[in-house]
């Protein structure tokens, strides 16, 4: 286990949920229900245009790879394509029935989070949405640390500390305080750029310290 791990490790809140809860009917009401959906294709949109802009501005290049961790039935997929049509996409979930569904069609590998299937190239932009605060401490930490050593340029980390305002499916989150998020993000070696993004070890340079978020 990391050293962060131990010194970091909160109370469990709660049992995380497991793979089999994502199922259809868990896609089906967050993501297609207009009485609970939480994610639509205009906000998914509106974030990859703010990953795409950030991972491209520190690169200055076009974004041609990106990782999607967490990656569900693989919305961000579209979004990127629409964007950069030459896109290299590969997502990973946990899901069995959203791997078995869709993993053909979108480049989907099952995988858990502390878990992850071998990773053998480098990725411009990391996805991590909607999902870092189901992972538990230790497996939050573990693939990060996996995740950074193969990351080209920023990631897009979604996370909110405890006591955000957050709808949708809260059954299995870890709350946590945005000061752990924080220290685990640098010990994994990411520097903050804004708006849920941070830049890879391979680019510190490149970010100033007016850029870097308040630590």
């Amino acid at each position: 286990m990391s050293p962060i791990v131990r010194n970091l490790m909160a109370p469990p809140p709660g049992k995380a949920e497991t793979a089999e809860s994502y199922g259809k009917r868990y896609f089906d009401k967050w993501y297609r229900s207009p009485q609970h959906r939480v994610s639509t294709p205009a906000t998914v949109a509106r974030k990859a245009r703010l990953a795409v802009a950030a991972a491209e501005y520190y690169l200055g290049r076009s974004v041609r790879s990106a990782l999607d961790a967490g990656c569900g039935e693989g919305q961000w997929r579209l979004a990127l394509k629409k964007l950069r049509p030459g896109i290299r996409y590969a997502g990973i979930d946990p899901s069995p029935y959203a791997v078995r569904r869709f993993g053909r069609r979108r480049n989907i590998a099952q995988g858990a989070f502390g878990d992850l299937p071998r990773l053998s190239r480098s990725y411009d932009l990391l996805i991590c949405s909607d999902s870092l605060y189901y992972v538990p401490d230790d497996e939050l930490i573990i693939g990060l640390e996996i995740l950074v050593q193969h990351l080209a340029g920023v990631a897009f980390l979604e996370a909110y500390p405890a006591g955000a305002r957050l709808e949708g499916d809260t059954s299995g989150m870890f709350p946590r305080s945005a000061a752990f998020y924080r220290k685990v993000f640098r010990h994994v070696g990411l520097v903050s750029c804004g708006s849920h993004c941070y830049a890879a070890p391979a680019i510190h340079g490149r970010v100033t310290e007016l850029e870097r978020g308040i630590s």
